[in-house]
């Protein structure tokens, strides 16, 4: 198995597809999540759901608790794949983790067709929160309070036994990310946020317009934190609507630049 096997999960391989979309998923999230996103939109996309580690087929491995060891590995194993148009879409902490992946990406002569920043505030307008400190039970209080977990398998034991390690350290990432100020993105950024996230104010995510010198959105949808849950027809249109709009033979990357490697 590849490092790039190892990260991401085509569940709907699209080979002649002419753009990939990688998703990447909120605190506690695996890449099974985004499973129906790849049905939707394959074969007219390819879509690349990234398994983070320390859950599912990854259980084993440790927990990554930084966002920016988390994008630094990333942006090493899926550098077999920047040869095709690459969009970026996120929620939550993957929303951050996208941004991170895509400035290293930019930094590495890579240039994302977008980035999709969903349900979460503009890397420089993060919050102080402390959920990860809180115990077991705190954890698992906040997770209900968001939804978007199954309820039923936060009261198994046995489940809660195997990936309360990941959640604790999804949000430790996301908790304690701190951005590093740094050129913007050249690349769009559209940012969706609902009207009742209690993680995030619409003048927060309409922030991440700060973060680009490409052209900006701010869609806002109906709903709490998993707004998305109840409006994915809507959200794949727009990102079928983009993908369709990238002109044929674009240039994706800069060949005499390398994609950083991090050993970290």
């Amino acid at each position: 198995m590849t490092d790039t096997d190892l990260w991401v999960r085509r569940f709907h391989p699209a080979d002649g597809a002419a753009t990939q979309l990688l998703c990447l998923s909120h605190a506690g999230g695996s890449a099974s999540y985004f499973f129906g996103v790849s049905r939707a939109l394959s074969p007219e996309i390819d879509v690349l759901a990234v398994q983070y580690p320390g859950r599912q087929d990854r259980l084993k491995e440790p927990c990554v608790s930084s966002v920016h060891e988390l994008a630094d590995r990333l942006v090493a194993a899926i550098e077999p794949l920047t040869g095709r148009p690459i969009t970026l879409f996120g929620h939550s902490l993957g929303a951050t983790l996208g941004y991170e992946v895509a400035v290293r990406l930019e930094r590495a002569g890579v240039k994302p067709t977008a980035l999709f920043a969903s349900g979460r505030p503009a890397p420089h307008r993060s919050r102080l929160e402390r959920t990860h400190l809180r115990d077991d039970a705190g954890l698992i209080s906040a997770m209900k309070e968001l939804g978007g977990t199954d309820a039923g398998l936060l009261d198994d034991e046995d489940v809660l036994r195997m990936v309360l390690p990941a959640i604790r350290g999804d949000y430790t990432a996301a908790e304690t990310y701190a951005h590093r100020p740094g050129p913007r993105l050249s690349c769009p950024i559209v940012a969706l946020v609902s009207d009742r996230d209690p993680k995030v104010t619409v003048q927060e995510a309409d922030a991440w317009r700060e973060h680009t010198d490409g052209d900006f959105e701010l869609a806002v949808f109906p709903g709490g934190h998993f707004y998305l849950n109840d409006h994915v027809p809507d959200i794949l249109n727009r990102i079928r609507a983009h993908t369709r709009s990238i002109p044929a033979g674009a240039v994706v990357r800069d060949d005499s630049v390398s994609v950083e490697r991090n050993s970290a």
